[in-house]
């Protein structure tokens, strides 16, 4: 079970924004963090490096994104109303009535998103269509546009202002667990590997900007070239399928609570697969299998075609009402995939060969 301090830590890193491109702020939480037990570093596009076991060998990645989807100011009008344009994938159903809380150069700044009244759409069609970034403001208090400047720059970043909390059942609701919850089960499973370390040097990486730039490999790929590990397992969050609306045939049944998931397929190398399974039902940690007929959309894609290719695994959490202001996940469930990426990796050493057959 996760420790009173690892879950002040998992608090603290999901309270701390840090939208895709301005991720400091959360990443220097989780080198502090890492400091205790590790080698700790950073690079220019804001990766953030722990290193277990400097020494060992083979080296091991494990990377969870610390960026979340976030605003940014694109525009301020005569009245000091903020304009705004999404940092990753919005729905912009859900922003409508939340606060923002800027990064703003002299601190922080908070507004509240509006949008016109429902009471003053008068056509049918107006009031039944799916809103639009562009129909959204942000009234951040100020009476004009040179008031509004004082406050904010183009270009600042914003994220919704919500706090963690903890539900019923060990559950765990905030924004941002897409994916600083990733960040901290590798951080987790670092530092139980440092208590008991096997052969391998096993390197935890906070990575930078997946949500903008996953397609073409943002902070993992650089990562990945620097480290060039001869294995690496990625955490990310994936849809739970246990709640009202969602096709199992499509998704597979996958529950809050359940264990992690462990994708098969596409980028996946078999050898990490197999270890990864083996392992999990050894120790007798539930899980569920997901196929990957095609990409994962996840750093997986890019740290797989690093260099000459390295052999990757994914672990994903289940997660309900992703990329909105409340996700929500299984503290269980992040608990589990810490103590079975820490174990993988002791179970590594140079005669483990990821080639394929």
């Amino acid at each position: 079970m996760l420790s009173d301090s690892s879950l002040a830590v998992l608090k603290r890193l999901l309270d701390t924004p840090g939208p895709s491109g301005f991720e400091a702020a959360p990443a220097r939480v989780w080198r502090e963090e890492a400091s205790a037990f590790a080698e700790v570093s950073s690079d220019v596009v804001g990766n953030s490096y722990a290193i277990v076991n400097p020494g060992g060998s083979p080296t091991i990645m494990l990377a969870g994104h610390i960026d979340e989807i976030g605003v940014i100011v694109t525009y301020m009008d005569d009245n000091g109303f903020v304009y705004i344009a999404g940092i990753g994938g919005w729905d912009p159903q859900v922003l409508v009535g939340q606060r923002i809380r800027f990064l703003g150069t002299s601190g922080d700044v908070i507004g509240v998103v509006g949008k016109k009244p429902i009471h003053l759409m008068k056509k049918p069609e107006e009031r039944e269509k799916a809103t639009r970034m562009t129909d959204l403001w942000v009234d951040i208090g100020a009476r004009s546009r040179v008031e509004a400047e004082e406050r904010l720059r183009i270009g600042d970043a914003g994220v919704i202002d919500a706090a963690a909390i903890e539900l019923p059942n060990r559950r765990l609701v905030s924004r941002s667990i897409d994916n600083r919850m990733g960040a901290f089960i590798v951080l987790e499973a670092a530092r139980r590997y440092a208590e008991t370390a096997g052969n391998a040097r096993v390197v935890a990486v906070a990575t930078t900007q997946e949500e903008i730039a996953y397609a073409h490999g943002g902070g993992a790929l650089t990562g990945a070239n620097r480290l060039n590990p001869a294995m690496a397992i990625v955490v990310d969050v994936s849809f739970s399928s246990d709640h009202p609306g969602l096709e199992k045939k499509e998704l597979g049944d996958h529950r809050i609570g359940g264990g992690p998931i462990l994708p098969r397929g596409s980028i996946i190398s078999p050898v990490v697969f197999e270890l990864l399974r083996n392992t999990a039902s050894q120790l007798g940690i539930p899980h569920t299998v997901r196929a990957m007929p095609r990409e994962t959309s996840t750093d997986a894609d890019a740290i797989a075609m690093a260099r000459e290719g390295i052999a990757i695994g994914l672990v994903d959490i289940p997660n309900r009402y992703m990329h909105s202001p409340n996700e929500l996940v299984s503290l269980d469930d992040l608990d589990r995939a810490a103590a079975l990426i820490a174990e993988i990796c002791r179970r590594v050493d140079n005669a483990t060969d990821f080639a394929a057959r």
